[in-house]
Parts: structure tokens; sequence; C-alpha cells
């Protein structure tokens, strides 16, 4: 397992094209990973080391593109965005493989989908992994409302608002459909409630950076759940924390544990 980018295939699933890849030992418990905003399967998983670390550890490892990033299709529907019908694409794909159930790791909007996925179809859970996503997934995350301005500003320079230039460099950075992700912003921060968190009965890791400004508490996040646990990312803002060794390792360390059980 190395840090180039797999081979993908594509699947379709309400009506579009999803590309995903699928790596690691076959017969290894499988995981899949669920990619932030902006992102994609390669920048939040491959590149970082992710995909690596975990195929090494013995993992099936299963990742995808979300609708509106990467290689899967782009709808401009902002009605397509909603997090339920974003973690069906990833059912759909657990089918689509024929498994049953698998550990879900997912970063900042990625881990959203991966509790809505939890709620809505509990019994394809093992366990439950969230970077980058505390307490905001049920107060909120802040005014995001500016981010879809920047990304359809005419050019980074035309973006005053400090969290909206971060996202527009980002995704000039990964030369992503800014007009897809622009509808994909304004639906998918859809909030769980306290009572939806609660009801969230898999094992769950909870990892956030001590600099993130975006996130919320971890801790505040686990206290809602009956089998959680929270973890600091030492030093790393919501962009950094994703690929840090001690996140790496907290997580292997957590699958493990979950695996004996």
């Amino acid at each position: 397992m190395d840090l180039n980018p797999p081979q993908f295939s594509r699947f379709v699933h309400d009506g579009l094209e999803i590309a995903y890849f699928d790596v690691g030992n076959r017969s290894g418990d499988p995981i899949l990973l669920i990619h932030g905003f902006g992102s994609s399967a390669n920048v939040n998983w491959v590149f970082p080391g992710w995909v690596k670390a975990l195929g090494e550890a013995g993992y099936r490892v299963i990742a995808l593109d979300n609708r509106g990033h990467g290689a899967s299709s782009k709808p401009y529907d902002p009605s397509l965005y909603h997090p339920p019908q974003m973690a069906g694409d990833a059912v759909a794909l657990l089918g689509h493989l024929g498994i049953g159930d698998a550990h879900v790791m997912g970063y900042s909007m990625g881990a959203r989908i991966s509790a809505f996925l939890a709620l809505g179809h509990p019994h394809r859970v093992r366990s439950l992994i969230f970077g980058g996503l505390g307490i905001g997934m049920v107060t909120g995350v802040g005014d995001w409302d500016p981010i879809a301005g920047a990304l359809l500003a005419p050019s980074l320079e035309d973006v005053t608002h400090e969290r909206g230039r971060m996202f527009r460099a980002f995704a000039d950075q990964t030369k992503s459909d800014r007009q897809a992700l622009a509808a994909c912003i304004s639906t998918s921060r859809d909030l769980l409630s306290v009572e939806d968190v609660g009801r969230i009965e898999a094992p769950v890791l909870i990892g956030v950076g001590t600099k993130d400004d975006i996130a919320g508490s971890a801790q505040e996040l686990a206290a809602l759940m009956p089998h959680a646990a929270a973890l600091d990312i030492p030093g790393r803002d919501h962009m950094l924390a994703v690929g840090d060794r001690v996140f790496k390792k907290a997580v292997l360390e957590f699958l493990a544990e979950v695996g004996r059980r």
C-alpha cells in the first residue's frame, strides 16, 4: 500500500454516478471512509496516509467521492445534498459491494454524513469515527453562508471573508466544481438533535484538533452518546488534524478494541 491514488470504480445510485475505491485485505474487516466538504477520497484519505495505515493494519478500505466532489456526479441542485441522501450513497455502496456492515469513518462533513448513516441504518455500522466535528454536529459550526459566495466569486482576490477565503483557496487547489460545492454547502449542514445523537448505539471515537475553530468540542458531543470517547489532536487545526499521527494511532487502537469485543 502506498500514497498513490488507487484505481476507482463507479456505480449509479439515486441517478448519480458515484466514484469509489475498494482496496486492502478482502478478508479483513471493512472500513468505509467518507470525506469532508470540498475534499475527495484521495485528498482526505490517500494523500494523508490513511489508506496506507489502515491497509497495513489488515483492513479492507473503501472510500467514495461524495456527490458533488472528486470524480462523482456534480449536480447543481441544492436539494440533492442533504446528509441523509449523501448517507444513502454510502449505504448503497456497501450494498453494491455485498458488505453487510462496516466500520465507518468520516471527517468534517463526512462525520455528519456518518452520523446520519448510523441513525438511518444502524445495522450497517460496526463502529463510528468522527474526525473534525464535535458538538458542532448539534449546535452548528458558525455562519457558512459566506462560503457559498466565496466559492462563486470571480476570483480568490474578490473574497474578504476569512473562512470563505480558506475554502475558496482549497477548492481552487483541488480544482473542484465550485458551483456544485456552493449547492452542497447550502443544504449539507442539517443538524442533529441531542435526542438523535443519544440514539447512536455504536462505539464512537471523536477526534478534534485543539486549534480547530470549526468543529466544536469533542468532549461535549461524546457526553451525549452512550458509547463514545473524545480525543484531542494536539496543536492541529481543522485542515491539518486529518492526517495527524496521534489521530491515526488512536483510530487504529479504537478499531482493534472494537474488534476484540
